[in-house]
């Protein structure tokens, strides 16, 4: 059952900090487009791991800065908006695999003409193998319908 509560909250501070993170008035965040992925915290409460996503162009070390300064800020308003016994200490980590997701994706359809032809070998090789193994087992056959 603890489970079930852990993904439950894990969910619910993700949602909360999606919200949240739109309201914070710092120019280094608020001028990016920035989404929550998923949240982890701990099992004890106490912490919490805040993955996002940026999408355009940004400034890495100024937006982790601005969203450094903003924990305080998204603290209190989780706080007011969950009912938790410990409000965790919260950390911004930055999730690329949506990026590293369309990377590979771009990838397979640059060598997918290749894997295509690779594909359409194979399958003249299983044809041609298979058109000798009839071959082979024709005349077997028709050796034993002479005997008969």
């Amino acid at each position: 059952m603890a489970k079930y509560r852990k993904s439950r909250v894990d969910a619910a501070f993700a949602e909360a900090c999606s919200a949240i993170v739109r309201d914070i008035k710092d120019p280094r965040v608020s001028g990016v487009m920035l989404s929550v992925l998923s949240a982890d915290v701990s099992a004890d409460f106490k912490f919490a791991k805040v993955y996002y996503s940026v999408y355009g162009e940004y400034d890495e070390r100024e937006l982790a800065k601005g969203l450094k300064s903003a924990v305080p800020y998204v603290r209190s308003r989780i706080a007011d908006e969950l009912n938790l016994r410990i409000n965790p200490e919260i950390q911004f980590i930055r999730d690329d695999g949506i990026r590293r997701g369309a990377e590979i994706s771009a990838l397979l359809k640059k060598i997918e003409p290749e894997l295509a032809a690779a594909d359409a070998r194979e399958a003249a090789e299983r044809a041609a193998a298979a058109a000798l193994n009839d071959a082979e087992n024709e005349p077997a056959e028709d050796a034993e319908d002479e005997d008969a």
